[in-house]
């Protein structure tokens, strides 16, 4: 059965420089883990912030360059959107969920539901006084798998890799970190089965560990200008198998609300 941890501790690399289009992020993270006298050891989890992962993939769009759909301009009216944002969060979506003015929620292509498909203009350099927008990255799971593979043969161990984000939720104010992609970690870990304290089995609880690990980063991580996109965090431990954050994604079969 999973046990809870009696303490874990978070630790934000101080530092951490600018990330730019094609920049190596593992040996960019590696640098800096050394300069905050950091030795990565089996169990422990490195958690980046979205951006520097999308920065480092050049997933920057100039909005110049964007030439919005006839049905782009019509959501664009509704939602008092920019046509070229519109356009953006279309071509990143496979479907839009709900609209209405300010708010345009959308089923990502990875299968996220979120706003605006994940694009933002915030913390990103606007250079030559041009508009830019930053996409999610292409594949955050295997993003986190190849940053993982180069943390291990540095260290010689077997660490977990997590990207987060922040969401809004439909029931709840305010805006949480999840986990967008994961390796080397269960992101979702079933207790199906297990006993509780009464020893009654549980029927149908399951734990979004990934997504509590993110959350917990992002307290140290900051939402604005922090400058603190790494977070090291070490204590954890379990015993469920490793699976990808998109385990994480509701079927829609499953989902009742939409």
């Amino acid at each position: 059965m999973q046990k809870p941890d009696a303490s874990i501790r978070l630790t934000a690399l101080e530092g951490f420089p600018m990330i730019a289009p094609g920049d190596d992020l593992a040996a960019i993270i590696l640098g800096s883990l050394e300069q905050n006298g950091i030795r990565l050891e089996a169990g422990d989890v490195v958690v980046l912030a979205q951006k520097i992962v999308s920065k480092a993939e050049g997933r920057f769009v100039r909005l110049a360059d964007v030439t919005p759909s006839a049905r782009a301009l019509e959501i664009a009216r509704e939602t008092r959107k920019d046509g070229r944002m519109v356009e953006l969060i279309l071509s990143e979506s496979k479907a839009v969920i709900a609209r209405k003015r300010g708010v345009l929620i959308v089923e990502h292509r990875l299968g996220y539901i979120m706003a605006n498909a994940g694009i933002d203009q915030s913390n990103i350099d606007h250079a030559d006084g041009q508009e830019y927008a930053l996409l999610l990255p292409e594949n955050p799971d295997e993003s986190c798998r190849q940053l993982k593979e180069r943390f291990d043969a540095h260290f010689g161990t077997h660490v977990g890799v997590l990207i987060n984000d922040s969401f809004g939720r439909p029931w709840r104010l305010g805006v949480t970190g999840v986990a967008l992609g994961a390796a080397g970690l269960p992101s979702l870990i079933s207790l199906i089965g297990e006993p509780d304290l009464y020893g009654r089995s549980m029927r149908v609880s399951e734990i979004a560990f990934a997504d509590e690990i993110a959350a917990a980063a992002s307290l140290i991580m900051g939402q604005t200008d922090a400058g603190k996109p790494v977070v090291h965090l070490r204590g954890l431990r379990w015993n469920s198998p490793d699976n990808a954050a998109d385990a994480l994604i509701r079927p829609k079969h499953q989902d009742l609300f939409r």
